[in-house]
């Protein structure tokens, strides 16, 4: 697969084009030990050892990244209103044009994914690929068990909003906290949810997305890569 040399490096989000123009320029760039001679040549990513100032890069067509997302800041790439989770990158990881993988809402944490594929974007937040959210509540009434059957059943909400059947898990009786499982996500549908059956949430954490479950060694606003297989794990039944 030949690329242009510009395209490779600025898809590993070292540089954008205009600066790799001028990396190659400062003959700062190397292809199989050969310095660069213009910025459209063409090259094999998978093939080539392609180094900017002697730093091996890393090719990758597409990105995927698990954040640990905290409370406060907007999943989305820009707001004039506050921080976002794109804020929270750095490194090359601020270059490569990613965007949130669905939303989490401000006030709540969790597992939120970020990549740059369109098309696994669209993926996981349809509702007819079946990836199941898993979300941790707390709340400031104890949450009946006769709220089960309702979630199971599809609710309607109060504004008439017609919810796909889902899951409420309990912890115990006279609880003020429990698990829900979903496989939408309309704007503050658990919440929703949780209001429509008597308990406000005062709490909200996504623990997992189909298989894919967050990371507990990362903190409140850490990230890292996906693998491969946490990838399409994404895809899998959700751990019970």
């Amino acid at each position: 697969m030949l690329l242009r040399l510009d395209k490779i490096i600025s898809s590993s989000g070292l540089a954008t084009r205009s600066e790799v123009k001028r990396l190659v320029k400062q003959a700062r760039v190397t292809v199989d030990g050969v310095t660069a001679a213009a910025c459209d040549m063409k090259c094999d990513p998978e093939k080539s050892e392609i180094r900017v100032d002697g730093e091996l890069l890393r090719y990758s067509e597409y990105h995927y990244i698990m954040m640990h997302k905290p409370a406060g800041v907007l999943s989305a790439t820009e707001d004039g209103r506050g921080e976002t989770v794109l804020d929270l990158l750095d490194g090359p990881a601020k270059k490569l044009g990613l965007f949130p993988v669905g939303r989490l809402d401000k006030d709540a944490e969790g597992l939120l994914i970020l990549t740059d594929d369109g098309e696994f974007c669209h993926k996981v937040i349809s509702p007819k690929s079946g990836v199941v959210k898993k979300y941790y509540v707390e709340t400031e009434n104890a949450v009946p068990a006769s709220a089960c059957a309702g979630f199971e059943n599809g609710m309607v909400l109060p504004d008439g909003f017609n919810c796909l059947p889902a899951k409420l898990e309990l912890f115990g009786e006279n609880e003020k906290r429990a698990c829900v499982y979903v496989c939408e996500g309309k704007f503050h549908q658990v919440k929703r949810m949780m209001a429509a059956v008597g308990c406000p949430v005062t709490y909200l954490k996504r623990l997992a997305e189909g298989g894919l479950e967050l990371d507990a060694s990362l903190g409140k606003g850490q990230w890292r890569e996906l693998t491969e297989a946490e990838r399409i794990s994404i895809f899998e039944p959700i751990r019970a």
